[in-house]
């Protein structure tokens, strides 16, 4: 089992790439958004019962995941209410299951972000669309979070689409390739 850690800014395009990789390779796709929107529908963001139950969730689908040979994709943007000690107990759960996480840095220049941040498919979940509030998170440290683990691999959003990013992602991790052609278009996100 693998999990595919991709991680980066809001906006980098961490859902898009996902989502090829998945059209690649078949790996299933656990995005941040399916948390985060179901707990927000009970919990503000950032509250200690979001915190908790959000970790234990990709914690436990991590671990699942890793004991039953599921190879997974993930996507995390690194932030200040996640617990800095988060990536050793995600890294800790997928080895419980015999499984091994590839960590994948998406990256992107601000301006860019800021321009994909209003893009009308990131109403799709409970993403962070004000430029505003973008802008006064970053000021704030709100994007703050440990380094996180380097593979090596570090993919500009802003210069490859998401097509030859996950093609890139598979030639790093030797990943098979299912399907020679991903049909996900770029959105902008």
């Amino acid at each position: 089992m693998k999990l595919i850690f991709l991680h980066g800014p809001a906006a980098s395009g961490k859902l898009t790439v996902g989502k090829a990789l998945h059209e690649l390779t078949g790996f299933r796709l656990f995005h941040n958004h399916l948390v985060v929107d179901a707990l927000l529908s009970v919990f503000p963001f950032g509250t200690p019962s979001f915190v908790r139950l959000r970790e234990q969730i990709w914690l436990s689908v991590f671990e699942a995941a890793a004991k039953d040979d599921v190879s997974t994709i993930f996507t995390f943007a690194p932030e200040s209410t996640v617990n800095p000690g988060f990536i050793e107990a995600a890294v800790a759960a997928v080895q419980r299951g015999a499984g091994e996480i590839c960590f994948v840095e998406l990256t992107c220049p601000v301006d860019v972000l800021e321009q994909r941040m209003e893009n009308p498919s990131r109403a799709q979940f409970l993403k962070l669309r004000s430029v505003e509030v973008f802008r006064e998170l970053r000021q704030k440290g709100g994007d703050r979070f440990p380094e996180l683990p380097s593979s090596g691999l570090s993919i500009d959003t802003s210069t490859v689409e998401p097509a030859d990013a996950a093609r890139r992602i598979c030639e790093y991790f030797q990943l098979r390739i299912l399907s020679a052609t991903p049909v996900i278009q770029n959105p902008g996100t």
